[in-house]
């Protein structure tokens, strides 16, 4: 095991998969000259060369048709989106082409391409470049929407994805490019695509995030740990397709749950999750499902609000407790 950075582990698997297979090639604005917006194209167009990174216009309906149209082809592109807030004037692109191509071709073409894209707040970005907008692509069939946690799982699901023949969105919060993991040095780890882990046994609540949460839902429960408190924590890795049965097995075992999301409340991922657990587990619950997500406001700009309306370990730790105080058992 070696360990690195998120970042590394990204790059260092584009870099292996492109020599694994000639048909991967890499699309997307400033990955080439500039190494990409946040450098996890470091080096690669001097590897490979302009033929396989390719610079484009910032122009992301023109370049995400482009990749699809390559992988219909028989190429597997890894698209580069700067951010998924620009996803929005590509969404034509993914929603109503990637997405569907396979079903309404009858099966006789697949599209096996990647977008790969950063999202998320805290880094004083503003309204319009730090949401977590997921939900508008988990919704739609057709589409897999992967969001790893770790460096880890960074890697071997980056992996899956490109090998994968469907259309991946990739997600990559912005928060956990520089948080370091273990890594396989064999380099040849697949993730299931669509298969929670559970990264923490716990037996008094479930605690479920996923990205960036994952990693404060971790915290979370070794700060509790110290209060006697056991926290199962459940990383979803994947949203579409969504491993219910892993979370509904988890509830069962503990009896209550807090979802943790970076999106906002209404209508997110947590909801779903919610609507999960009642039909999976609602005979399990000794109190209701609590969720905790970002404010339903634009994220602002300064730091002291941005701060205040994402959702935090802090923020976590009231949950759960509250949670745990519903059941019966009083902590403080």
């Amino acid at each position: 095991m070696s360990v690195i950075t998120y970042r590394q582990a990204l790059r260092e698997t584009l870099r292996a998969e492109m020599h694994r297979d000639e048909d991967v090639f890499l699309i997307g604005e400033e990955i080439g000259i500039f190494e990409g917006s946040y450098k996890i194209t470091e080096g690669l167009l001097k590897e490979f060369g302009e033929r396989r990174v390719r610079d484009t216009p910032i122009a992301e309906e023109g370049f995400v048709g482009t990749a699809i149209g390559a992988a219909m082809l028989g190429l597997r592109p890894v698209v580069e989106l700067m951010t998924i807030n620009f996803s929005l004037l590509a969404i034509d692109q993914i929603v109503n082409h990637a997405a569907k191509i396979y079903g309404m071709f009858g099966g006789q073409t697949s599209v096996p391409m990647v977008i790969r894209t950063p999202g998320g707040g805290g880094q004083q970005l503003g309204a319009t470049h730090s949401q977590n907008i997921e939900l508008f692509y988990s919704f739609v069939p057709g589409l897999k929407v992967l969001a790893p946690s770790t460096p880890g799982d960074a890697a071997s699901m980056l992996r899956a994805a490109i090998r994968d023949d469907d259309p991946v969105l990739f997600l990559e919060n912005l928060g956990l490019y520089n948080s370091k993991g273990e890594v396989p040095d064999d380099g040849d780890q697949v993730a299931e695509i669509g298969r929670a882990a559970v990264t923490r046994e716990g037996s008094d609540i479930t605690l479920i995030g996923y990205s960036r949460m994952a990693v404060v839902a971790q915290q979370v429960a070794e700060k509790l740990a110290e209060d006697d408190i056991s926290v199962e924590v459940v990383d979803l890795r994947s949203l579409r397709p969504l491993d219910r049965e892993t979370i509904v097995e988890s509830v069962r075992k503990t009896g209550s749950a807090v979802i943790a999301e970076d999106d906002w409340l209404t209508y997110g991922i947590g909801a779903e999750i919610a609507a999960t657990i009642q039909e999976g587990a609602f005979d399990f619950l000794d109190a209701p499902v609590r969720r905790v997500a970002m404010a339903e406001v634009p994220l602002p700009y300064a730091k002291p609000l941005e701060t205040a309306a994402l959702p935090s370990v802090d923020s976590v730790i009231t949950a759960v407790k509250e949670t745990l105080n519903a059941v019966g058992r009083r902590v403080g």
